[in-house]
């Protein structure tokens, strides 16, 4: 299984905005969680899972987002392709990250909000957790 991303579409009419992805199924979530960054300058990043899937959605604002292959031990692999993507709650996708990954991401807007879905418990993500300090790899953070 590999990185995937689910489009989703919106209907606007004079009652409002709904957001919708018919072709996404919720069976594997087991719990979600909101990450609200505090301003635009906070880097959160490296955290990664060799099991654990989730699924990202920006519901509001924009985030730069970057994934990085683990070993099969759970360090960093730098010397693969570093993915980029931008999540944009004016462009609804889902992205699926399967376990293997150490993501990062930080807001590109203020007041951003990003839903998190797990298909794994506390207990089990915090067993398979790698976690790398935000310097342990170079990116671009500005956009």
């Amino acid at each position: 299984m590999g990185i995937t991303k689910t489009q989703g579409a919106a209907h606007t009419d004079e009652r409002g905005k709904l957001v919708f992805f018919n072709n996404f199924s919720l069976k594997p979530v087991v719990r979600f969680y909101e990450i609200n960054p505090s301003n635009t300058d906070v880097v959160r990043a490296w955290q990664g899972h060799l099991k654990e899937t989730k699924w990202f959605y920006c519901c509001e604002g924009a985030f730069l987002f970057y994934l990085i292959a683990l070993d099969n031990k759970g360090n960093l692999r730098p010397d693969l392709k570093i993915e980029q993507y931008i999540l944009d709650s004016d462009d609804p996708v889902i992205l699926q990250v399967p376990g293997g990954f150490a993501s990062g991401f930080k807001a590109l807007k203020e007041h951003a909000k990003l839903m998190v879905y797990s298909n794994v418990g506390v207990a089990a993500s915090i067993a398979d957790d790698f976690r790398f300090p935000e310097t342990a790899h170079i990116v671009d953070w500005t956009i």
